[in-house]
């Protein structure tokens, strides 16, 4: 356990690309999980989740604006979730000195989503020009786990060439890409699927997706099932 009792800590970094609900799916999981959560959102990100929720992340309240932030859904419903944020530690962007600016601060390794080409490029280009690129440096070089959801589409050659360098560095390159085998009917489960593939990545247990079984139609036959079963009172 850490000094503050939570427990060792992933890094949650958000930078600015589009993408605030699936920062949000990974952060509710891993709570949910029973994990410690560092969270690093940069002056970027700001600008995207008051876009994208409609309301803003500040340093002086960030408690409360995170927990409107997670309780949003993916389709901008409010308080559909609720998330206990006992076991989550703000660090403001600007912070360089701040615990995971060292190697010498313990955590169980970090999670940028999403992660924006200007954020790929600054980390995988040893920049360090904030927390997050600062804390993705020092992940790397402690050799610990770095998962990198890239949120951007299409990709131009210099970013695909700084993420071929971040793969190589040892991150985990994992593009927000949801897949449909797993029976999505709504925006959620879409998010959910990339979350749960981050965690995946993180060597995290969750329960955000229906998994491959190896069966045709499996996820499909399901939800049709599910459908039926409400619409009838079930």
């Amino acid at each position: 356990m850490d000094d503050s009792g939570r427990g060792t800590p992933w890094v949650v970094g958000v930078s600015g690309a589009s993408g605030t609900p699936y920062a949000a799916a990974v952060i509710r999981a891993l709570l949910q999980a029973g994990e410690a959560v560092d969270l690093v959102v940069s002056r970027a990100a700001r600008l995207t989740v008051l876009d994208e929720t409609g309301a803003p992340f500040r340093d002086g309240h960030w408690r409360e604006d995170l927990s409107r932030w997670l309780a949003r859904g993916a389709d901008g419903t409010p308080d559909r979730f609720e998330a206990d944020l006992t076991r989550v530690r703000h660090w403001a962007a600007g912070d360089l000195a701040a615990g995971p600016s060292s190697g010498s601060y313990p955590v169980k390794g970090m999670l940028i989503v999403p992660a924006s080409t200007a954020c790929v490029a600054g980390v995988a280009l040893g920049l360090s020009k904030d927390l997050l690129q600062r804390a993705a440096s020092v992940t790397l070089k402690e050799r610990r786990r770095l998962v990198v959801a890239v949120r951007e589409t299409p990709l131009g050659g210099q970013t695909l060439r700084h993420l071929v360098a971040l793969d190589e560095a040892g991150a985990v390159v994992l593009p927000a890409s949801p897949a449909f085998y797993a029976g999505a009917r709504h925006i959620q489960d879409l998010v959910d699927f990339v979350a749960g593939r981050v965690l995946d990545a993180a060597g995290v247990p969750h329960k955000l997706y229906r998994r491959w079984e190896g069966e045709l139609g499996a996820a499909r036959a399901a939800g049709i099932a599910g459908t039926l079963e409400a619409d009838d009172g079930g």
